[in-house]
């Protein structure tokens, strides 16, 4: 059935020559995932905040390694990006990426998680930034999102620290181990980014 709107943007405007390392304006190092980074994924989702706002766990080294593994499919396939937070030893602090790529609507979610001992820096902020830049300007996204649990303030404050407007509220929208959660939702478009 053909279409009656162009796509926003066209197969392999994502993946093209690869996954890129992104850099902050601080000098913060993005970077695709690892094998070698799966025993900090575990530790990481055994993190009791973390995993209060996922919807899955990981409960061994095998998982987290299958968890490290399935991004470079998903950037092929330009259904979903994920990126270590590095620091300067190369070390996972966190991870930020896209899911829900949508190639048609030129759309996607923001995800974003910091392990404790990196927290307090803002390094979910300058990460969030970083691949924004670059989803808008190298890439050519039309609308970036990012939803988050109403309970998880954390997560607002990010979003509000990379001007990421809130624009709604969605009744019941996830569910958490603890039950239904209401969700913010947050968005910025490319126009937004040339006022």
């Amino acid at each position: 059935m053909p279409l009656l709107v162009e796509p926003a943007m066209s197969a392999g405007s994502i993946r093209g020559d690869g996954q890129p390392h992104l850099t902050t304006n601080d000098g913060l190092v993005l970077r695709p995932w690892r094998e070698p980074d799966s025993a900090m994924v575990q530790e990481a989702f055994g993190c009791p905040e973390i995993q209060r706002w996922h919807v899955r766990r990981l409960d061994s080294l095998d998982e987290a390694t299958e968890w490290t593994g399935q991004w470079q499919e998903r950037w092929e396939a330009e259904a979903a990006a994920s990126w270590a937070i590095v620091d300067g030893d190369d070390q996972p602090l966190g991870q930020v990426g896209l899911r829900e790529i949508s190639l048609d609507e030129g759309s996607a979610g923001i995800s974003y998680w910091v392990t404790p001992k990196a927290r307090g820096n803002n390094l979910a902020a300058r990460s969030v930034q970083a691949m924004s830049d670059w989803a808008f300007g190298e890439i050519g996204f039309h609308r970036l999102n990012i939803h988050h649990s109403t309970a998880n303030t954390a997560s607002c404050r990010v979003a509000e620290r990379t001007g990421y407007p809130h624009e709604g509220t969605l009744r019941q929208a996830i569910k958490h181990a603890d039950g239904w959660h209401d969700w913010h939702l947050h968005g910025l478009i490319a126009a937004d980014r040339k006022v």
